[in-house]
């Protein structure tokens, strides 16, 4: 990754690869800066919930059956409402709602899945959380009637996915397929500023990130994997370093800076998983890809992954290439 000497703004840098590509409409490039804008709003109001009576649940339960926390609800409808405004997008698939959104444009060519506020357990205590999101493609219809199945696509088909941190600073990092670019909050002017371009993964790392407490519900596999990242051997760099927040979005920010592997295996309790394949695994897969890495859920590739409903769930080992080569090795040996 390369680090820029000269400040381009998000819509500077958004506008310069839309240049690259004679004929581009623009259309994509303005669906980013609706959610670079919906992201400066939540932000702001995640810096200071805690005096804005934002902080707690609403007392109304998702479509996972999770209390939805005021944030939440939040951050949906700035996403959703800043998304609507351009009338590029049709439809939109959130956590936060059990069936499809459909917007104000039938006529809109793209498909946005969202996680408005990952990690939002952690928000009451401070911890960093951090949005979603992923982009497709209408396919071709012979009507304009917008239906479930048209948002049934496997991750392959993305056409950009990201997400924003809301930590000591905020960053939205996305791609669009030729790489993966990061930008930093600058309060004190209101504009996303570049941060480094082309991120890369590290071939391999020495951090891995999981839930532990869920131990005695994981396959032999991932059990034996686990003790020898704790093994003490130097020539590996062992034993690892276990570091788990909580929120998708921050664990696997810090795998792509520094590398290691994140895992939300599946277990007696949640046997198909428990993360959202098309709007946490998908978009973060993309990211991971496009930086050098691998996502899979143990078996094959996550984007790879045919769905077959929206909230689908499924296990997931994501990280540098090194580090989810080897728990392959160990899961597929048991």
């Amino acid at each position: 990754m390369s680090k820029q000497s000269r400040l381009v703004t998000l819509e500077e840098y958004i506008i310069q690869a839309q240049n690259k590509f004679p004929g581009a409409t623009g259309e994509l490039s303005q669906l980013l800066r609706d959610i670079g804008l919906a992201a400066k709003i939540i932000s702001r109001e995640v810096n200071k919930a805690g005096i804005t009576n934002l902080l707690g649940v609403d007392g109304s339960m998702n479509v996972h059956g999770e209390s939805v926390k005021k944030l939440d609800l939040f951050a949906d409808n700035q996403l959703i409402s800043a998304l609507d405004r351009s009338q590029i997008t049709c439809m939109v698939i959130s956590e936060e709602n059990d069936g499809v959104v459909r917007l104000n444009s039938d006529g809109g060519k793209y498909i946005v899945y969202l996680d408005p506020l990952d990690g939002s357990s952690n928000i009451d205590v401070n911890v960093s959380i951090g949005s979603i999101f992923s982009v497709y493609m209408k396919q071709p219809r012979y009507e304009n009637a917008l239906v479930e199945v048209d948002a049934l696509q496997p991750g392959i088909r993305q056409v950009a996915a990201g997400y924003v941190l809301y930590g000591s600073s905020t960053i939205l990092a996305y791609t669009t397929g030729l790489g993966v670019s990061a930008f930093t909050l600058d309060p004190s002017i209101g504009e996303f500023i570049l941060s480094f371009d082309d991120y890369k993964i590290p071939e391999q790392g020495t951090i891995y990130s999981i839930n532990e407490g869920s131990y005695n519900s994981w396959q032999e596999g991932l059990k034996k994997y686990i003790k020898y990242c704790q093994q003490e051997d130097i020539n590996t760099l062992r034993p690892y370093t276990a570091r788990y927040i909580g929120s998708m979005v921050a664990d696997l920010h810090r795998t792509l800076v520094k590398g290691g592997i994140f895992i939300y295996p599946a277990s007696k309790k949640y046997p198909e998983g428990k993360l959202r394949l098309m709007y946490e695994c998908n978009p973060l897969a993309f990211i991971i890809e496009q930086a050098g890495g691998l996502a899979t859920d143990g078996e094959k590739r996550i984007m790879e992954i045919v769905p077959e409903a929206i909230h689908q769930t499924t296990p997931i080992y994501i990280g540098s290439p090194q580090n989810v080569e080897m728990v392959k090795t160990f899961l597929q040996a048991n």
